[in-house]
């Protein structure tokens, strides 16, 4: 615990600059209410779901959210070098191309319309493909780069287990149980949850019921893995590599928590993938993803990141279904 918190106070020292931090709070403030206003994402994107245009339109947002808080970022830490690394250009579309394209994505559901004719099944099967898709649209991209091409000494960005910082993860989580008691008694909380809906699919499978719910329930927790090895592994702990290259001054180790990283732009992004969500869960994942990014950072892991989101997924569904027993 205390090494974390250590880690923690190094890299805000050395990150935090109260201009940047308000201009980027400007920038995302700015983005947040622009889509708001205008429903970018649920009455323009959305309303195109058979587009070809629709990955363009999802990376133009993405890129233009990402590379803005870079462009701040790198002025008040004197990094405009960045602009001229071909590595860091060719990290950051990886990740940017993928993710546009996992937006975009939806050739599963002809596939599973013309697999799976009945109504019931189709709409199970769809909404697990939906959870899982990204397997090959976020996944299989960022190991062929792994593999191909960034070779890292280090693992597969955040993704080999580590002890330290699962405390305060554990912890954390423990917090979530009581919140999350409190919100299944609400109404409205459960007309969202669970997510898992009868949709008579165990029926026509002739299983019980609750083999379709562990599958679709496995589907959904394994959402969180992409998103966690995209934002928290690639863009966190392997562009880190990236822009610590080169740069005079102290470290702590490896990691580089002394010196300046890429948690704030990453954070500016990661809100613009919650623009089709009600506008709290879009402010709250810039605190949220603040958080796990400099926790990613310090751990060189992202199972403590891993350990919350589907930790409190998952409460919440039990939370629901014990509602509605």
């Amino acid at each position: 615990m205390t090494e974390l918190l250590r880690d923690i106070r190094a890299y805000l020292r050395a990150d935090f600059k109260l201009g940047l931090y308000l201009a980027t709070a400007v920038w995302v403030g700015l983005l947040i209410t622009l889509n708001y206003r205008f429903r970018l994402e649920n009455d323009v994107i959305d309303k195109q779901p058979y587009s070809p245009w629709r990955q363009v339109w999802y990376f133009s947002m993405y890129a233009t959210a990402y590379y803005g808080a870079f462009g701040l970022w790198s002025v008040f830490h004197n990094r405009t070098d960045i602009w001229r690394n071909r590595w860091f250009w060719l990290h950051t579309l990886v990740a940017l191309v993928a993710y546009a394209y996992y937006a975009g994505f939806v050739a599963y559901s002809d596939w599973a319309q013309q697999h799976f004719p009945d109504f019931g099944l189709y709409v199970y099967v769809f909404k697990v493909l939906s959870n899982v898709h990204s397997l090959v649209t976020i996944v299989l991209p960022l190991a062929l780069y792994y593999l191909l091409i960034d070779k890292p000494d280090n693992g597969f960005y955040g993704m080999r287990p580590k002890q330290k910082g699962l405390l305060v993860y554990a912890t954390l989580l423990a917090l979530m149980v009581p919140i999350i008691t409190y919100a299944s008694f609400q109404p409205d909380f459960l007309q969202s949850y669970p997510t898992y809906r009868n949709t008579n699919a165990h029926t026509l499978l002739n299983v019980p019921e609750w083999v379709t719910a562990l599958g679709y329930e496995l589907a959904y927790g394994w959402d969180f893995v992409p998103t966690e090895l995209l934002f928290r592994g690639f863009l966190v702990i392997g562009l880190s590599r990236i822009l610590q290259r080169n740069v005079p001054g102290p470290t702590t180790g490896w990691s580089g928590l002394a010196k300046p990283g890429p948690v704030l732009p990453m954070i500016v992004w990661y809100a613009t993938i919650h623009f089709g969500r009600p506008l709290g869960e879009t402010i709250s994942s810039l605190f949220g993803g603040y958080i796990l990014g400099v926790l990613a950072l310090s751990t060189r892991s992202i199972w403590g990141g891993l350990l919350i989101h589907i930790g409190i997924a998952w409460l919440m569904e039990a939370a629901a279904f014990w509602q509605k027993m």
